[in-house]
């Protein structure tokens, strides 16, 4: 039976219309955080999207400004918090550049393996994520097997599974000794037949081909006008890696290629990360296989913490370490740097300028999530609400380095 009422509640709204504005997030489990979408529908087709950030906004940038060198580090962990390592990496290395300090050939080796390590850890939340938000479970679990492996690894190395802080501006924390280098050896025996067992599950499946193929095209010229890095450039042709076109670390000395797609759809974008599964393995591999004996802390004393050994047997290691944890460097070279990494989701960039005192003047991040938020609009248009999922899943953003 009709209310009468309703003729009431409703006079002025056209029944018959399809569209619809919906709000999507920002407390959704598949916005990959906290991002508001809102979505302009005619029926189940989006017609315009406006995506809104900001809600995990915590001023890492200004920060920075009011802390030294030293003290920073902590804080691009939590940019993207899925692969810390790799934000440190990029940090470090930035810094490094700014002082004109040359590191250890076993510091690079190290750096390079826990990168890698992470670029897999990474890869696979977002594999776990991504096909659990197009209906695939079983992957979802034995994705995190594997990762798990892996943050128990750097627990063993450094005390701390995802927050890490390893890298030190310099050098690392500690050494990696020979035990912890066979066990990530073993991980790299074992892990090619995992990845195999991931798409034996769905690299043929109808419904994630249905799903993925032809879906959130990206072409070439897009990809490079919108500023897209990482498995999203790359899944669209484009051959661009940071650590092809400005080697750090040891990527220079190992053998390894760039993996690119040509169709720029989802499926495509998928296609890239797991074949980087195969690439960062055999990197680890050669790295472990090469990895030369030496220090890990670099000799320039001015910038560089002493190890702690001697910090806790000396009493001037003491007083130096004091001094650049409370202070930072008491004078660093004046000018401004830009330094990119290719950390999983893209090229992560710090841009420093400094005026000369123990802490950045400014300093701006190019976090890849921000950018790649930035082009939803685009590659959601026109196709369906079930698209936008998988759209954001393809694009793998962690809003902590969106919002900053």
């Amino acid at each position: 039976m009709i209310d009468d009422n309703m003729n009431d509640r409703s006079e002025g709204v056209d029944l018959l219309s399809k569209e619809l504005t919906l709000n999507m997030g920002p407390q959704h489990p598949a916005t990959h955080g906290v991002l508001r979408l809102v979505l302009d529908l005619d029926g189940e087709t989006v017609k315009k999207i406006t995506p809104y950030v900001g809600y995990l906004h915590r001023g890492v940038e200004k920060l920075a400004e009011n802390r030294n060198y030293m003290q920073i580090l902590p804080l691009t962990d939590r940019l993207d918090y899925i692969s810390a390592m790799s934000n440190n990496i990029g940090y470090c290395t930035a810094v490094e550049k700014t002082f004109g300090i040359e590191l250890t050939e076993r510091t690079e080796y190290i750096r390079t393996i826990v990168g890698e390590m992470s670029r897999i850890a990474n890869h696979l939340l977002w594999l776990a994520t991504h096909a659990l938000d197009i209906g695939a479970m079983t992957v979802f679990l034995y994705c995190f097997r594997e990762r798990e492996s892996i943050l128990d690894l750097f627990e063993k190395l450094c005390g701390a599974r995802l927050t890490t802080t390893y890298t030190r501006i310099g050098g690392l924390k500690n050494d990696a000794s020979p035990e912890w280098l066979e066990q990530v050896y073993k991980f790299t025996d074992d892990f090619p037949s995992r990845v195999e067992q991931y798409e034996t599950l769905i690299d043929q499946n109808r419904i994630w081909l249905r799903r993925t193929k032809g879906i959130g095209y990206i072409s070439p010229e897009d990809a490079i006008n919108w500023g897209l890095t990482g498995p999203v450039l790359r899944g669209s042709g484009v051959n661009y890696d940071v650590r092809k076109t400005q080697p750090y670390g040891v990527y220079d000395k190992v053998k390894w290629e760039v993996q690119t797609a040509q169709n720029g759809d989802i499926y495509d974008r998928y296609r890239v990360r797991m074949e980087e599964f195969r690439q960062s393995n055999s990197i680890i591999r050669q790295c472990i296989e090469q990895i030369p004996e030496g220090p890990i802390i670099s000799d320039a004393h001015k910038y560089v913490l002493p190890p702690k050994d001697r910090v806790l047997n000396d009493m001037e290691s003491l007083i130096h370490h004091f001094v650049l944890i409370t202070k930072g460097p008491l004078t660093a070279p004046k000018g401004e740097i830009y330094v990119a990494t290719e950390v999983p989701k893209g090229e992560l960039g710090f841009h420093i300028v400094s005026d000369g005192e123990g802490r950045p003047y400014r300093m701006r991040v190019r976090s890849p999530s921000f950018v790649h938020v930035s082009a939803l609009p685009k590659i959601c248009q026109g196709e369906l609400v079930a698209d936008v999922i998988a759209n954001i899943g393809s694009i793998d953003i962690v809003l902590g380095e969106c919002d900053r």
